[in-house]
């Protein structure tokens, strides 16, 4: 099974630290060996946003890449990586390596997606590829996910003409990622650099740091950090992760279906089932390993 990890902040900020630990869980801690990327959107000057993007074919546990990553620290106000276990499309590839990226509205947008969706899903959406229908977008490696991705930006341009306000918009993609999640096991994060959406279709977690700040520990490593040495009481820092990062703090899990969007490190948007469902870590991995997707 895929892991995510994402980032979402009021203040530029590396994310070293949970990227060190993630990242052991790419052929060291656990064995997601098919590669990772990570996409860093950063703020210029000026107020505008920028994207910087690394990825490796290699398990990211041993990657020089992550290496680099982890000695550079990048401060952006939003990050998305995942670590791959592949299931569909070629293993080793850097064209189906996450996150995935497109330009939309003049905005660049990255995605990542943990779990696998159903082969009449996939069937289907090929088959408006190759007779035309997928007008904006197509896939340009063999992952189920990048075709999942397509086909929500896809439906996103066919629907609006011009860019809806950021309500609709939310509206708009929670619906489609619960469409997604009833066609396939489907987890995701999603940003434009100025927010970051998160839907759980099994399993995701989140963690929000702010003041007063404290020590935290990993769980894949024996590193550590005093948070209080190196942020300011304004510092308001959120974390989403497929499976807890760190075993000395307090996680919160997003319900099963329930849709999240923060901006500047807090919650705007939330649509939740009226009936919250929680998955265990082991349920999520059994429902994962039921639907086919490598664990």
């Amino acid at each position: 099974m895929c892991q995510l990890l994402g980032m979402n902040c009021n203040t530029p900020t590396d994310i070293g630290f949970s990227f060190a630990g993630f990242r052991q869980r790419g052929g060291g801690t656990d064995h997601h060996e098919d590669g990772f990327g990570i996409a860093f959107f950063e703020r210029s000057d000026s107020g505008g946003v920028g994207l910087r993007q690394f990825h490796d074919n290699k398990p990211s546990h041993l990657s020089p890449v992550a290496d680099l990553i982890n000695h550079y620290p990048i401060k952006a106000m939003n990050v998305i990586a995942h670590i791959r276990k592949a299931t569909t499309g070629e293993k080793n590839s850097l064209a189906n390596t996450h996150p995935f990226v497109r330009e939309v509205w003049g905005e660049q947008w990255a995605f990542a997606h943990n779990g696998q969706m159903t082969d009449s899903f996939i069937r289907r959406t090929q088959r408006l590829h190759d007779n035309g229908n997928a007008e904006h977008y197509s896939p340009v490696g063999t992952t189920d996910s990048e075709l999942a991705f397509c086909y929500l930006l896809n439906r996103l341009k066919s629907t609006f003409k011009s860019r809806p306000s950021d309500e609709a918009l939310f509206v708009f993609l929670t619906a489609q990622c619960r469409y997604l999640s009833a066609n396939g096991l489907f987890n995701c994060l999603i940003s434009n650099g100025h927010w970051q959406l998160a839907y759980a279709g099994s399993l995701l977690f989140y963690l929000t740091r702010k003041a007063p700040f404290g020590e935290a520990h990993l769980s894949d490593g024996e590193m550590s950090v005093n948070f209080g040495d190196v942020t300011t009481d304004k510092d308001k820092v959120t974390i989403l992760v497929t499976i807890p990062l760190t075993k000395n703090e307090t996680w919160q899990q997003i319900a099963v279906d329930e849709c999240l969007v923060f901006q500047d490190g807090d919650v705007v948007f939330k649509d939740a089932p009226s009936k919250k469902t929680y998955l265990s870590i082991e349920d999520g991995i059994a429902l994962a390993r039921s639907v086919g997707a490598s664990v």
